[in-house]
Formats: C-alpha cells, sequence, structure tokens
C-alpha cells in the first residue's frame, strides 16, 4: 500500500486518466473527488464487497441449475 499526505485542494493521479482531489477535511472526515473515464466502476468498498457476494450467489445458483439440467 501506497500512503500519501494530501491537503484541502490537492490531488494525485492514478494511470494518467484518474484524479482524487481532497475537497474538504473536517475532523475524522475527508471528502473526496474522483475523476475517472465513464468505464471505470467507482464504488465504497462495503458496497463493492456487498455486489461481490451478490454475484457468488448468483454464480452458485445459476451453476447448480445448469448442473441439474445437464444431469437430466
Amino acid at each position: 500500500m501506497l500512503a500519501l499526505s494530501r491537503k484541502k485542494n490537492e490531488a494525485l493521479m492514478i494511470n494518467n486518466n484518474i484524479e482524487i482531489t481532497i475537497l474538504d477535511i473536517k475532523g475524522d472526515q475527508v471528502k473526496i473527488g474522483i475523476s475517472a473515464p465513464k468505464d471505470v466502476s467507482i464504488y465504497r468498498k462495503e458496497v463493492y464487497l456487498q455486489i461481490q457476494e451478490s454475484n457468488k450467489e448468483a454464480m452458485s445458483e445459476n451453476d447448480l441449475g445448469a448442473l441439474a439440467d445437464f444431469l437430466e
């Protein structure tokens, strides 16, 4: 993991096309802005993990159904 210090209104670049800017700092909260191409998905980590879990469950259910159909 790379750890960087940034101040309000400072930014960092990722892969020449993603810019992350520190918009505001209040107490222990930091507000960030992310500029990225439309084809780049951006999620809060807790939402991303929920999506991954839902996808796993859907794949498991579909795999079992497909296997049952194949065996019949």
